[in-house]
């Protein structure tokens, strides 16, 4: 339960279905927030729901996994040129990996959440499949993507079948004190006024770095060349002769941006980082056509999965913006779109 409505939902619906309920907040982060997940008042939020719905509330603290398999991570791709997404690794390595451990240790047979995606549970024994949630503009199923057989089996998300809307009523029709509560929409570590370069600047060095184009000639400048992003389009040299450019390569080692214009950048393909690939059910073969998505609400690209000799490789059906080094890589079913294959994350 993380305070918002979602959660509170979810938790009110697995106590209308008469199961034995616990909720459970996660203490992750140690320092300020103001991203509407992991505040003070974000865990009174949760306790007071709970009491509402009558069960029991548990605050676990899990700063320090969170930290080592989280934030530091993310300081370290930043250092690297890359660009992470520490939603997805929390989502991997905290809640549905540390966590879920937990509540199976403390003889708990689900963990629920408020994600808006769906399991479907294997038929006679067949695998257990992730679907995109009823709500395409809250559909979360991309930030879910690496989970797997094991986890699925025992996740269950009940608002998955509803839409925001719909949450939001059915909240309040339960009178429930986060049924008007905003959603939280950055990364719980990074205080919106700060942001990135400030959160980053306390813990590594940031560099000033040049933007070249495509024949090495200095277009522009920018204050920190560990936090551009592949793909970005602004500061990108756009002021010295207003062409528009962007971000094609980011070499932090030589404090140096690659730009082109958005037909220089378009790529046929996406490197997968060796070993990030997570599979809902198989591993995929080489060769076989995908859906796929490169953004939490990203557009769905026709695509197919390449694999040899150990390198992984998505090739889109059409040219597209280059994806930052880091991100992840959604994989769905091109016969059946609402159902994830699985994830890799781009070299």
């Amino acid at each position: 339960m993380s305070g918002g409505v979602d959660s509170s939902v979810a938790a009110a619906l697995m106590v209308g279905a008469g199961h034995d309920v616990v909720g459970a907040t996660l203490k992750l982060w140690g320092g300020p927030s103001d991203s509407g997940c992991c505040s003070v008042a974000d865990v009174d939020d949760a306790r007071r729901v709970a009491q509402q719905l009558g069960i029991a509330h548990h605050v676990f603290n899990m700063a320090e996994d969170f930290d080592r398999t989280v934030v530091a991570p993310y300081v370290l791709a930043h250092a690297e040129g890359r660009t992470p997404n520490p939603c997805i690794e929390c989502n991997r390595h905290i809640k549905f990996d540390a966590l879920l451990a937990r509540a199976g240790r403390l003889g708990f047979d689900v963990l629920a959440t408020g994600h808006h995606a769906r399991v479907q549970p294997g038929v006679g024994g067949g695998p257990h499949r992730l679907l995109r949630g009823a709500d395409p503009d809250k559909d979360q199923s991309y930030v879910l993507s690496m989970l797997g057989q094991r986890a699925l089996g025992r996740v269950c998300l009940p608002v998955g079948e509803m839409t925001k809307a719909t949450v939001r009523t059915r909240a309040g029709e339960l009178g429930l004190r986060t049924a008007d509560k905003p959603d939280s929409q950055d990364v719980c570590f990074i205080l919106g006024d700060a942001g990135r370069a400030g959160f980053l600047s306390e813990r590594m060095d940031l560099h000033p770095g040049r933007v070249l184009d495509a024949a090495g000639d200095e277009v522009g400048r920018v204050d920190a060349v560990e936090l551009v992003t592949v793909g970005q389009r602004r500061g990108m040299g756009h002021s010295t002769d207003g062409k528009r450019r962007f971000a094609l390569s980011v070499d932090v080692r030589s404090a140096t941006v690659v730009v082109g214009t958005a037909d220089e950048v378009l790529v046929d393909e996406v490197r997968l980082a060796p070993g990030s690939a997570a599979w809902v059910d198989r591993p995929l073969g080489d060769g076989e056509p995908v859906i796929a998505q490169v953004s939490a609400h990203g557009r769905p690209l026709p695509a197919t999965y390449r694999s040899a000799a150990g390198a992984a490789s998505v090739h889109f059906a059409e040219p597209q913006r280059p994806i930052a080094p880091g991100q992840t890589v959604a994989l769905y079913e091109p016969a059946d779109p609402e159902s994830v294959l699985g994830s890799g994350i781009a070299a």
